[in-house]
């Protein structure tokens, strides 16, 4: 079997650099294309540090037409992930994207593109594996505690804030409770932000951006006499490339767009 010719949006950042190392370290891929506005012209090697694979930097996707690529991933900004997987679908190219802070009504417009396209595309707030289980354990526990929030903690160079992991993982404790209303508290004064953001499930999520941190996230359970708190920690970018080479080999099997690597990471589970 041929390997997987890869593209990586975002390849000139840190996270994009991660990804174009994993891919070239893995035998079933290849990357044939980075991409990065900011570095268009460089050798790859000069901006990452990833020597011999020949690749100049590309500044835009117009820039892969004509080009033989089966999936290309995507760590940028919301608004330059939304117009790189708008040109994926047009391409036929297979969409990985690990960028957040995109709009709901993006999100929409994504799944009518590749609903109607040839490619699939895999949108994930976090793509470490020990963040898909803290998410799905938090969705378990949800309707059997009464009061919980949740704690995010990244590094100082994120752009959005609550992080996509956070509100995804409100969401879908929400959607788990049922009601998706936490237990009110008796707090009637405070200042203004000193109780986190309100999510539209009305959980609390409270970011903190702090430097050395990588990406860590704790979910608070409570009820009569007792707490619950899961917890995970990403010390490392490394930690979100098995899920992400996962998904790069996974997305062709898939149907238009999936959120979430909960379907794949079963998928793979069973074998």
């Amino acid at each position: 079997m041929s390997p997987i010719k890869v593209a990586v949006f975002g390849a000139g950042g840190q996270m994009g650099a991660t990804v174009c190392r994993a891919v070239t370290e893995d035998p079933e891929l290849t990357l044939v294309a980075a991409l990065d506005p900011r570095m268009a012209g460089i050798d790859l090697s000069q901006a990452s540090g990833i020597a011999g694979t020949g690749i100049q930097m590309l500044g835009s996707a117009d820039a892969l037409e004509g080009s033989s690529i089966d999936v290309a991933v995507d760590f940028t900004k919301a608004d330059a992930a939304f117009a790189n997987a708008m040109y994926c679908a047009k391409a036929g190219i297979h969409a990985v994207i690990g960028t957040t802070g995109m709009t709901h009504e993006q999100m929409e417009t994504l799944a009518q593109a590749f609903g109607e396209s040839s490619a699939n595309c895999i949108v994930a707030a976090n793509f470490a594996i020990g963040a898909v289980l803290m998410m799905k354990f938090a969705e378990i526990a949800a309707p059997l505690f009464e009061s919980v929030e949740i704690i995010e903690l990244h590094h100082d160079n994120k752009v959005d804030a609550p992080s996509g992991t956070a509100l995804s993982t409100a969401a879908r404790i929400a959607a788990s409770r049922g009601d998706g209303i936490a237990a009110k508290d008796k707090t009637t004064s405070e200042l203004l932000g000193a109780r986190g953001h309100l999510t539209e499930g009305k959980i609390r999520v409270h970011s903190l951006r702090i430097k050395g941190m990588v990406a860590h996230q704790e979910v608070i359970f409570g009820t009569t006499g007792q707490t619950l708190t899961i917890r995970h920690d990403s010390y490392d970018r490394t930690s979100f490339m098995p899920g992400v080479l996962l998904a790069i080999k996974s997305v062709a099997s898939l149907e238009g767009l999936t959120v979430g690597l909960d379907q794949i990471i079963e998928s793979a589970l069973r074998g």
